[in-house]
């Protein structure tokens, strides 16, 4: 298996720390084709100039994470900006004391393009596109090289940055968006890494006080808990404007605005969420897709949930045309299911192979093995409720790593196909005995 040493690297250490990596999704998506055709087609319709949101509702180890690192890689093969954050008892889409405009923190701060899929991409992104102006102005005015002691060179930029920025005017928060990035690119042709800093930093929703951001960058507002989402419409615009197809924003961990317990609070959140499916959906926003992920409870829980909220529900509710073998991908909500016992073992072989490629040695372990390794987990008591897809990974990975590390261990306490106690063995292990033998 041909495979880079960092993918591979991702992969066994986020899967072994029970997390998703962020890159070599593709090496192990199974059973998931769907989901995936329904996001590239969503993706395809943001380039184009709409905006949707997308709900990924799933029981715990059902892959919501998973689905949202693969929308990721999707965006970035199609040249989108991503930004991700989780939501906790800090961060939500509505609160005071700062913690609505955390949650906008967190996602500048994790924002990522392909070039740089592991976050604080904005910088990065300011200045590629400040390059690519510098280019154009170049070959449009004859320039013989970049002259930024030449005042006529500088002019010609800032009108072209300036003409580009100032499309931003129409949308809320729009207009001191522009003085910003104005003043990053003072701060970029005047080696003022200082002002650049503070530039980002505004950006960022970092100011706390409108005296502080006054003080360092002649601005009379801020980002603040009133206002993030504004700029969030600002930033999908100016990225489409500056040559990128959209602005990808994942949420997870929804479960924690389903446990705020205050009532007006958690009913707040959910007028946010409102707001944005409303904007997305209406045409009020272009080139953001946005998605959120969480659990049956956070949607379908009459008394605390999404559908707690009368008009959430008569918007979120499923096509009742819908069954498990012919789903409606299209609609705002996608239910995931765990991966059946058949994906699982697909997934385990590849990394398999993975494992064997990282670490530089032949395949010794069998399909027989893994099948083996299967039924063994799934015969553990309380398997069936209890026992996730991830569980299973991190435990094949241990198992791959004592063998690897330890060439004398008894390879039959870990693929022995000896049932001690068949009372215990689920059905559902059945379905690998076709594998055996």
């Amino acid at each position: 298996m041909k495979i880079k040493k960092r993918d591979s690297t991702a992969i066994l250490n986020s899967l072994a720390g029970g997390v998703v990596p962020n890159r070599g999704i593709h090496y192990i998506m199974v059973g998931r084709t769907e989901e995936a055709e329904q996001i590239l087609k969503d993706l395809n319709n943001v380039k184009n100039g709409s905006s949707i949101i997308k709900f990924f509702i799933g029981p715990f180890g059902s892959g919501k994470s998973f689905i949202q690192a693969l929308t990721q890689q999707i965006a970035f093969k199609n040249n989108f900006v991503v930004a991700k954050a989780d939501f906790t008892p800090e961060r939500r889409l509505y609160g005071s004391d700062g913690r609505a405009v955390a949650l906008y923190t967190e996602l500048i701060k994790n924002l990522s393009i392909s070039s740089k899929p592991d976050g604080n991409a904005l910088g990065n992104i300011l200045e590629k596109w400040i390059s690519e102006i510098q280019t154009q102005v170049l070959q449009e005015k004859d320039y013989g090289a970049i002259e930024f002691d030449n005042p006529e060179f500088v002019k010609d930029i800032e009108t072209k940055i300036y003409s580009i920025v100032t499309n931003m005017d129409e949308l809320s928060g729009g207009y001191d968006f522009a003085r910003i990035i104005t003043l990053y690119f003072k701060g970029y042709i005047e080696d003022n890494t200082e002002l650049q800093r503070c530039s980002l930093r505004w950006l960022r929703g970092e100011y706390r006080t409108k005296t502080e951001a006054k003080n360092d960058l002649g601005v009379r507002t801020i980002i603040d808990d009133n206002n993030y989402y504004e700029y969030l419409k600002v930033i999908a615009k100016f990225v489409r404007q500056i040559g990128y197809s959209g602005l990808v924003v994942n949420l997870d961990e929804a479960i924690n605005l389903y446990k705020i317990t205050h009532s007006q609070s958690r009913e707040k959140n959910y007028e946010s969420i409102l707001k944005i499916y409303n904007d997305t959906l209406q045409g009020n926003v272009e080139g953001l897709y946005i998605t959120i992920g969480g659990t049956p409870e956070f949607l379908e829980d009459e008394r605390r949930g999404l559908f707690s909220y009368g008009a959430l529900k008569r918007r979120l509710e499923s096509n009742k045309f819908e069954t498990k073998e012919h789903r409606d991908l299209s609609q705002p909500v996608i239910k995931l299911t765990p991966l059946n016992q058949n994906d699982t073992f697909v997934l385990l072989t590849k990394l398999r192979d993975i494992h064997a490629a990282h670490y530089g040695y032949e395949l010794t372990i069998s399909k027989e093995d893994i099948a083996s390794f299967l039924k063994k987990e799934y015969a553990r008591p309380g398997a069936n409720e209890n026992l996730t897809v991830g569980d299973i990974i991190r435990n094949f990975l241990g198992a791959l790593n004592i063998l690897y590390q330890n060439p004398d261990y008894d390879r039959n306490k870990i693929f022995s196909k000896e049932e001690e106690n068949t009372e215990q063995v689920s059905p559902m292990t059945s379905r690998f005995a076709k594998l055996e033998g």
